[in-house]
């Protein structure tokens, strides 16, 4: 009678284990072991050299990898920050008792998160188009057309743009949880601080922070693994990680290896170098998180 349950539990979890064989760790095993090869469209798979390090080691001599390394953590040192301190404001002004209507503007924000990136990427790439862009005509009404650029079209902007669509789409769902954080604190903090005089800046800053930093902890390192991920597909989008790689992220140039140069080997050791990193990332940010607490 004890033997039977255990087995059908095993029955029961077989399914689910024999999938995640086949399309999480073959896969995962495989791009491993490509990373140690010289395989492109004309040697796949074990019909390819095996180079061991030559892959990783060449990564730090390609000049193009390294820009992408660099505007990778150019938005993975700004974005995050912005998104997450965007988010508590917005999250702390839908919270205030005073505010009508907070359910509509909950929801007016959290819609752009639940939009395909692919959208997101179209829809900015209208927003900075340098003739028929909303951004240029706005700036053209309010007479400050020395300031209207090729938005995508230029090196020095052309990543911000991308930067720019991450935070829009992002805010709404960062904030929702700050919300439900919020949420969680006592009015009688707040009321107490009203009583003393204490303004709304003061209460955000004094109270609100110190209170969420475990959340704030929490978003700032789901933000770090988004901007990762979700950059690669607005970069792709929005420029191609162009004008001359000035927008190339690391996501992007895997791909652009893999799929349209079909160097495979190098394009795994680019995605296996990005996976530790994000990992390492996590850790550090974790660690860090943990301390302060």
């Amino acid at each position: 009678m004890v033997k039977k349950p255990k087995l059908f539990i095993a029955l029961c979890t077989l399914p689910a284990l024999i999938l995640t064989i086949i399309f999480m760790i073959v896969p995962m095993v495989n791009a491993v072991y490509l990373s140690f090869t010289s395989s492109t469209a004309l040697s796949v798979g074990f019909n390819s050299k095996f180079v061991f390090l030559d892959n990783y080691i060449y990564m730090f001599q390609d000049k193009d990898f390294i820009r992408a390394l660099l505007n990778t953590f150019k938005l993975m040192l700004v974005i995050p920050a912005v998104t997450i301190f965007l988010s508590l404001i917005f999250a702390f002004i839908l919270t205030q008792g005073e505010l009508q209507e907070k359910s509509f503007y909950r929801t007016v924000f959290f819609f752009p998160s639940i939009i395909s990136m692919t959208v997101v990427g179209i829809v900015w790439s209208f927003v900075f188009n340098p003739t028929r862009g909303i951004l240029n005509h706005l700036l053209d009404m309010f007479h400050l057309s020395t300031w209207k650029h090729a938005w995508l079209g230029e090196g020095k902007t052309a990543l911000w743009c991308i930067g720019a669509a991450l935070v829009w789409q992002a805010i709404g769902y960062y904030m929702v949880m700050h919300v439900a954080s919020i949420d969680g604190i006592s009015q009688e903090v707040y009321e107490a601080a009203s009583i003393d005089g204490a303004t709304g800046t003061q209460k955000f800053f004094k109270i609100t922070i110190p209170l969420l930093r475990k959340s704030i902890g929490t978003t700032y390192i789901l933000s770090l693994s988004g901007t990762i991920n979700l950059s690669f597909t607005l970069s792709n989008v929005m420029t191609g990680g162009g004008p001359n790689g000035a927008s190339s992220v690391l996501l992007q140039y895997m791909y652009t290896q893999g799929m349209r140069n079909a160097n495979f080997g190098y394009a795994m050791a680019i995605a296996m170098f990005t996976l530790v990193l994000a990992i390492i990332i996590a850790i550090i940010s974790r660690k860090l998180s943990s301390e302060k607490e």
